[in-house]
This record gives C-alpha cells, sequence and structure tokens, in this order.
C-alpha cells in the first residue's frame, strides 16, 4: 500500500510538471484568469490519483494532458486574436493621469486607493502631482510613468557619452568551464586557464567566473 502510494506520488509530479511546462514560462502574477483556472484544475486532478488508490492512475493523465494542450492552444490563439486576448487577458487601465486620479476607472477595476497608494510607495512615490501616468496592467501590476520634470537625470539628458554594458559572459560555473561561452567570444580554456592561475586558481575551484564586455574578468571562488 505505501509503495503504490510512492509510486503515484511520483508519477504524478514528474506529470504535473510536465505540463506546466507545456504551459510555458510565466509568473504567478501574468497568469490570466484561464491560466489560474487550469492551474486550478490541474492541481485537483493531480490530488486524485495521490489520493483514491482505487481510482487507476492512468485515468488522470488524459484529462491533465488535455488541459495542458488547450492551454497551449489558447495561448497561441491569443497570440494572433487581439480580440480573444482582451476577452481572456483583459486590458491595461490608466488610473492616473496627469496627476489625476480616474475614479471611473478605478472603479472598474475594483482597485481601492489604499492598493494604489501601497504600489507608489514600493516604487518610491509619495505625491500623485508627480505622476504622468499610472497603468493598472493586466498582471495586476502597476506601471507608473512620472513627469518629465521629476523624471531621473540621464547621461543623454547632460549630452553625455557612456561605453556600451553588455551582459557579462559566465566562463565556469560551479567548477565546470562552459566551452561554448568560451568559443561565442572567441577564447579558449588555455586562455582562460592562464587568467585563473595568476590568480591561484583552478577552474574546479572557482564558483562563478564570468568576462564583462569591458574586459575584465570577475571571479568568485567557492
Amino acid at each position: 500500500m505505501l509503495l503504490e502510494h510512492i509510486y503515484r506520488t511520483v508519477f504524478v509530479y514528474f506529470l504535473v510538471l510536465v505540463v506546466i511546462r507545456m504551459m510555458g514560462k510565466r509568473e504567478i502574477g501574468q497568469l490570466s484568469p484561464f491560466d489560474f483556472v487550469v492551474a486550478i484544475i490541474i492541481a485537483e486532478l493531480a490530488a486524485i490519483p495521490m489520493e483514491a488508490t482505487d481510482v487507476p492512475v492512468w485515468h488522470s493523465i488524459l484529462p491533465l494532458v488535455i488541459l495542458g494542450l488547450l492551454e497551449v492552444v489558447m495561448s497561441y490563439a491569443t497570440l494572433f486574436s487581439r480580440t480573444l486576448r482582451g476577452i481572456v487577458c483583459g486590458q491595461p487601465q490608466v488610473i492616473i493621469k496627469s496627476g489625476q486620479l480616474l475614479r471611473n476607472e478605478m472603479r472598474k477595476a475594483r482597485y481601492n486607493l489604499d492598493d494604489l497608494l501601497g504600489q507608489l510607495r514600493e516604487k518610491g512615490i509619495v505625491d500623485i502631482s508627480d505622476v504622468e501616468f499610472a497603468i493598472l496592467e493586466t498582471s495586476g501590476r502597476l506601471s507608473v510613468i512620472l513627469k518629465s520634470q521629476q523624471r531621473p537625470v540621464t547621461p543623454a539628458d547632460l549630452g553625455i557619452s557612456t561605453p556600451y554594458e553588455g551582459l557579462p559572459t559566465v566562463l565556469v560555473m560551479d567548477g565546470s568551464v562552459i566551452s561554448k561561452n568560451l568559443k561565442e567570444i572567441d577564447l579558449d580554456e588555455n586562455w582562460l586557464n592562464e587568467r585563473l592561475k595568476e590568480r591561484g586558481l583552478e577552474p574546479k575551484k572557482v564558483l562563478l567566473a564570468s568576462l564583462g564586455t569591458n574586459g575584465r574578468l570577475f571571479v568568485n571562488k567557492k
């Protein structure tokens, strides 16, 4: 009996993993109502074979796979249909315009002042009059565009040119050399070993090593 529960739990665990991967990468806050409903149903279906050992575990496979496929189909359909996307995901709503609250839009979204002020504070904004636009996104997050006079000064505003800063290339991770990344930047392991040797290290003793676009090698040993 115990082995049966273990088998069912392990099997359902990996099956649900496959179905969730089919649904794509998304944060919980970015789930549409359709995604959320599918996630709840998947959880319910997954619990049945683990709790009821008299129900064949295979009976849960078909509904889970169908739900996964339905989610994939709906995701692709919303990519190509703006109307369907609006129905399934909703539309962003402007709730602050030119420093003024749009109460009607807030009522439509059932969005109260406490939530608004809290999300503004999280963004370091305490004065609503500093806001040009505040948009309640379909994910429930608040996007804020400050008035031009309140935005931080950038190098472009001051006419200052800045060097290019791209993403650093990871060369060693958890003691393993990532040869593919070395090839992409026209370097090899000999070059890497020499640079590490200068620091009295070897790859297996390195937790993380990355090369920035400025040519600087960052090394963090284990």
